[in-house]
């Protein structure tokens, strides 16, 4: 007899669980587990003497929570502010983070055997912070591991805007 619940928890496991997100024309994910909340742009504090990624903290709920712009930290087009635009809490190492994206699409379960190696372009070009792309439903993705894109560096830098 087969136990319908083990089939259920190995076909979950087999797929992984990301928000997608548009950046300019591209679309990219990050794991799921990571996002704590998805809220509109709102007015951003912004400090002195950060580089132009950090756009300033906000309060949520008594936490300081630094905001990333990551069409600026990609080096996209110029970011503009409008109703559409997002910005995604992250828990990353029990520290609140903010990116700043274009829109939200949806929740995807992406089957692990579908995200493929992130192509190489050589030193010019930093991909270090792509975990690897995935074909959805003929929609490419390009999978960040958010935790690279914001690099030990930068997380103290941002860690010293939220103090």
């Amino acid at each position: 007899m087969n136990d319908s619940r083990t089939d259920d928890a190995a076909s979950t496991a087999q797929k992984k669980e990301v928000l997608s997100f548009r950046l300019g024309a591209e679309e990219y994910c990050l794991d799921i587990l990571s996002v704590q909340e998805i809220r509109g742009y709102d007015t951003v504090t912004s400090i002195a003497n950060t580089p132009e990624f950090i756009k300033g903290v906000i309060n949520l709920r008594g936490h300081i929570v630094p905001i990333v712009d990551l069409r600026i930290k990609f080096r996209l087009s110029e970011a503009k502010y409008d109703s559409t635009t997002i910005v995604i809490i992250l828990n990353l190492n029990k520290k609140m983070i903010g990116i700043v994206v274009d829109s939200v699409s949806d929740v995807i379960a992406v089957p692990v055997a579908d995200i493929r190696e992130a192509p190489r372009f050589g030193s010019a070009i930093n991909t270090e912070f792509i975990a690897g792309m995935a074909t959805v439903d003929q929609r490419m993705l390009i999978v960040v591991n958010i935790e690279r894109l914001l690099s030990s560096d930068d997380l103290q830098l941002i860690d010293q805007v939220a103090a």
